[in-house]
C-alpha cells in the first residue's frame, strides 16, 4: 500500500474526489497491450479496457505516436479554426459508417455530450410542430447530464435531479410496445442496439427493423446510440451494420480514441441539414490533439483488421465461457467483443470482486450481470488466462 505525506492514497482520494465517485479498490500505474499494473506492482489482465475505450490496449505505439507529435504541433485552437486532422476524422466517420456525401459530423467531448447533440437534433425535428415527444427504453443509459440523463431509463439515477428535461417516454423493449407507442407526435427514438449498461442485453430480434419502418411512417429520427456497440467492438464498425437498416444519426465515443476524450454525432442524409450555424458548439470539441488520435486509433483498427478480431476473439470466449459449464452462468450475451454473462444468482458483485483479486479486470454492471470488453487487440495467450482465472473464479463461488 502507497504511504504519502498525506496517508494512504484510498483516504487521500476518500477526502480529495467528490463523493458521486465511491473509493476504487486499485490505485493503477501502468499499462501495456491487455495488461496492467497497480501501484504496488502486482499485474491484471484488462478485460473492461476502461469500460470498452482503450481499444487498442494500453500504451499502444502508434497511438502514443500520434499523440506525441500532434502535441509538438497544435493541441487546441478552439472551434474558430479548422486543422486537418479534426476534417480528415470527420471524413473517416462519414466513410466508415456509410453515412457518405450527405452525412455531417459533430465533435464534442464525450458520450454524453454526443448524446445532448442528439437530443437538441430531436427538438429540431418538430415536422408541423406537432412532434414533442422522445421515445427512449427502460433500463437504457445514454449519460448523466441532464439531457441524456432524461432519455436514461434507469429511475433511480433520474430521481435525485427530478424535474427532468420534458418529452421524454421510456418504453418497454418488445416490438408491441414500440409499435403502441409511435405515431405522428413523436420527433426521434433514441436506441442502444445493445444495451450496454443493463448488463449487455440484446434487443428482441427485427426489433430494428420494426424501429426503422416505424420512425420513417411517422416522420420520427432513428438515433443509434453506438457509444459502446461501435469503433468494432461488436464485429462491425457500427453495431447497426449488422441489421438491414439505416439510421437517420448515431452516438459515437468510447473506443474512438483509445483513452483521449472525444465523442461524436453523425448525420445522415436531410438529417444533416436540421443543425444551422451557432445552434450547438463545444470549445474543446473536435481538437487536434482528440481528433489526431481518433485518426491513429481508426487507422489501426483498419490497417491490423481488428473489426474481423473481434468477431473472432468474442466468439472464442463466449465459447470458453459456455465450456466451463457453470452452475452459476445462466446465458452468455453480447456481440463480438462486447459480452454479457447473465447470472443464476445476484453475485456479480462478488465475482467482479474475486476476479479483481486473481488477477483479472471485468465488471458487474448490475447484481446479475457481468461484463466484458477486452481490447481490440486480445489474442489466444490473453484469452487462454482469462479462462483460465474466470473458470477458477466461478468454482470458487458456485
Amino acid at each position: 500500500m502507497i504511504e504519502t505525506q498525506g496517508g494512504t492514497w484510498q483516504r487521500r482520494f476518500g477526502d480529495s474526489l467528490m463523493r458521486s465517485l465511491s473509493t476504487p479498490k486499485v490505485m493503477l500505474e501502468r499499462g501495456e497491450g491487455c495488461q496492467v499494473w497497480d501501484v504496488d506492482g502486482k499485474r491484471y489482465l484488462d478485460f473492461l479496457a476502461g469500460i470498452a475505450v482503450n481499444a487498442l490496449g494500453h500504451a499502444h505505439p502508434v497511438l502514443v505516436d500520434a499523440i506525441s507529435a500532434q502535441a509538438a504541433s497544435l493541441i487546441h485552437v478552439s472551434n474558430y479554426f479548422a486543422t486537418v486532422p479534426q476534417v480528415e476524422l470527420a471524413e473517416r466517420l462519414k466513410r466508415i459508417s456509410g453515412a457518405g456525401d450527405r452525412g455531417r459530423v459533430y465533435f464534442g467531448n464525450s458520450g454524453a455530450e454526443a448524446n445532448e447533440a442528439a437530443f437538441k437534433l430531436a427538438r429540431l425535428n418538430k415536422g408541423d410542430g406537432r412532434r414533442t415527444r422522445i421515445l427512449a427504453l427502460q433500463n437504457s443509459f445514454h449519460g448523466r447530464t441532464m439531457g441524456s440523463l432524461a432519455l436514461t431509463g434507469k429511475p433511480a439515477l433520474r430521481e435525485p435531479f427530478e424535474p427532468m428535461v420534458p418529452g421524454v417516454e421510456h418504453i418497454d423493449s418488445t416490438i408491441e410496445a414500440l409499435e403502441a407507442a409511435f405515431d405522428d407526435t413523436v420527433a426521434a427514438f433514441v436506441v442502444e442496439p445493445i444495451k450496454g449498461e443493463a448488463g449487455v442485453v440484446d434487443l428482441p430480434a427485427g426489433y430494428l427493423e420494426r424501429a426503422r419502418e416505424l420512425s420513417t411512417q411517422h416522420g420520427a429520427l432513428l438515433i443509434l446510440d453506438e457509444i459502446q456497440t461501435g469503433i468494432g467492438r461488436t464485429g462491425s464498425w457500427f453495431a447497426f451494420q449488422q441489421f438491414d437498416i439505416v439510421p437517420d444519426a448515431i452516438t459515437v465515443a468510447k473506443g474512438i480514441a483509445g483513452g483521449v476524450p472525444i465523442g461524436a454525432l453523425v448525420t445522415f442524409g436531410d438529417t444533416s441539414d436540421l443543425f444551422e450555424a451557432g445552434q450547438h458548439g463545444s470549445t474543446f470539441g473536435g481538437n487536434p490533439l482528440a481528433t489526431a488520435a481518433a485518426n491513429a486509433v481508426l487507422g489501426e483498427i483498419e490497417a491490423s483488421n481488428l473489426v474481423v478480431n473481434a468477431v473472432v476473439r468474442g466468439d472464442q470466449i463466449r465459447a470458453l465461457i459456455e465450456d466451463m459449464a457453470s452452475p452459476l452462468v445462466a446465458e452468455v450475451r453480447g456481440r463480438g467483443l462486447l459480452i454479457g454473462i447473465g447470472l443464476t444468482k445476484p453475485i456479480a458483485a462478488e465475482i467482479s470482486a474475486a476476479a479483481l483479486e486473481a488477477g483479472l479486470i471485468v465488471n458487474a454492471p448490475n447484481d446479475s450481470s457481468i461484463r466484458i470488453a477486452p481490447p481490440l487487440i486480445v489474442g489466444d495467450a490473453e484469452i487462454g488466462e482469462f479462462a483460465t482465472i474466470f473458470s477458477s473464479v466461478l468454482k470458487g463461488l458456485a
